[in-house]
């Protein structure tokens, strides 16, 4: 499976290679602005303030993960002995995202950390415009994961289910070269984050008048490493630190911190304080 195209420059009698994974990541950014565009306009607030801050935020946001993927390269990476130390003695290396090499965790920290610099610099609520953001983030993911589909990354473990996916062998990682089919992991998580979307939307029109600033990018915190703790199970090449999942680990961290925040936010005795004025 082609992994892109060739666009022929003539005059350099050369060619210049677009890939479908940066096509997919880029339509998951233009249909995730465009949400939470209408999502802002919906709640008062400017939409042109996230077309302002949104080219910080993806390359904030790329950063980010790549520098996540640095810091936590898969085993497959590691057997060709393409590991953090080896990045940090290539940085050039660093830079070449051609052929994959993002970790979500480090986008959406990097993407958050451009937005509440953009916030605070112009005196917007920060909670508000994470809130915004959420269900597109969960939409930009969705359609980013077809980037592995054509990269034939991201796949799961071996099934005969009727919706298998078929892996090339140049592609199937070591010690599973004679298997065939395994789970589209990448589409699983596209269905769980397309839910995702679906759930924080939900939400927050139906139940606006019970929300505090900032509960429905912690709901996001909640759903998204939910999915991705339960998917990695499936994952065959999953990033490891100390002999410890990095990002299953990572992501029941941050749904149980994000589970107890929102109880808390959310307590009786709170509430009763609150209405007390």
């Amino acid at each position: 499976m082609p992994n892109g195209f060739d666009i022929p420059i003539p005059f350099l009698n050369t060619s210049f290679h677009i890939y479908f994974y940066g096509i997919m990541i880029m339509l998951g950014v233009i249909a995730a602005a465009f949400l939470v565009s209408a999502e802002a306009k919906r709640h008062g607030q400017n939409p042109e303030a996230l077309w302002d801050m949104l080219f910080w935020i993806v390359i904030a946001g790329i950063v980010g993960a790549r520098i996540w993927h640095i810091l936590t390269p898969p085993p497959s990476m590691i057997a060709q002995g393409i590991t953090t130390q080896y990045y940090l003695t290539h940085p050039l290396l660093m830079l070449d995202i051609r052929n994959g090499g993002l970790g979500i965790p480090g986008a959406v920290f990097g993407g958050a950390l451009a937005m509440w610099v953009y916030t605070r610099r112009k005196k917007l609520n920060f909670a508000t415009w994470l809130d915004l953001t959420a269900p597109g983030l969960a939409l930009a993911q969705a359609i980013g994961r077809w980037g592995n589909f054509f990269n034939q990354e991201l796949y799961g473990a071996p099934t005969n289910l009727p919706w298998k996916i078929y892996i090339d062998p140049a592609h199937r990682l070591h010690g599973f070269e004679s298997v065939a089919y395994y789970h589209p992991l990448f589409l699983y998580e596209c269905l769980w984050n397309l839910a995702n979307m679906a759930i924080l939307l939900w939400v927050t029109h139906r139940f606006s008048d019970h929300l505090r600033k900032g509960d429905i990018f912690l709901g996001y915190l909640v759903l998204y490493p939910l999915g991705r703790f339960l998917l990695d199970f499936l994952r065959l090449d999953a990033s490891r630190l100390a002999g410890i999942n990095a990002n299953q680990t990572l992501s029941a961290i941050v749904a149980v911190v994000a589970i107890g925040v929102l109880v808390w936010r959310h307590r009786p005795t709170r509430l009763i304080k609150s209405n007390a004025f």
